[in-house]
């Protein structure tokens, strides 16, 4: 899963960012509205984490900009107000969930995983395929009933596959959902998780390489 965080409190922003790679999730930080509307307009995510009094262009103005693009980004907009009032506002700009500040990571972990799977095609809580069974809010795995230890990447690796629903995911889609765009492109660091994952998994293996085109499960 791939998120955006923008907060314009830059300890709160990193330790959320933080957290959330923790969860395997591919996470990348901005501290104002300008910069939040820059790399919206050049990365697909699935969900923005979005301060709403934000500096430059306020938290608003970029909630409405997602929605008038008809980005299927979820928007979970975090502001110090509690009011009922400011919290019935800013669903109705277009924020598909609400948190108030302060609140606990385990709830704002719920709650990006929850927007994660309001997808055109919706998905189930656990993802299961082939044998798998993927929980991504308890961060398990399981073959056959077995359970498996993944690194954070690797599990992100296995989530983006398990999403496809045997569709075939390029390693340029992988390295867009699991990785933040901090990661170089020319790396090989696609096909190395994607090796370390199959070995992971077991015999007979399940992650299928399509010569020329990616990998799909």
């Amino acid at each position: 899963m791939r998120v955006l965080v923008v907060e314009d409190e830059q300890l709160l922003a990193d330790a959320v960012a933080t957290g959330l790679r923790r969860e395997a999730m591919a996470v990348d930080v901005v501290y104002d509205g300008a910069a939040a509307l820059e790399r919206i307009g050049v990365n697909d995510y699935d969900v923005v984490v979005l301060d709403r009094d934000l500096p430059v262009v306020h938290g608003d103005d970029v909630c409405r900009r997602i929605v008038e693009l008809g980005m299927p980004t979820r928007v979970l907009m975090l502001t110090a107000s509690g009011d009922v009032s400011d919290r019935v506002e800013g669903l109705e700009i277009g924020a598909d969930d609400y948190l108030p500040k302060p609140f606990a990571f385990s709830e704002l972990t719920a709650r990006v995983r929850a927007l994660g799977r309001r997808t055109s095609v919706p998905l189930p809580p656990v993802l299961e395929r082939a044998g798998i069974k993927l929980d991504p809010n308890r961060r398990e795995v399981f073959r056959d009933g077995k359970e498996i230890q993944l690194a954070p990447k690797e599990f992100a690796v296995l989530e983006v596959l398990l999403r496809s629903e045997g569709a075939v995911v390029s390693a340029e889609q992988l390295l867009e959902k699991a990785w933040d765009e901090n990661t170089d492109p020319f790396t090989n660091v696609v096909r190395v998780t994607v090796m370390t994952l199959r070995r992971k998994l077991g015999e007979p293996a399940v992650i299928v390489t399509v010569p020329g085109s990616g990998y799909r499960i």
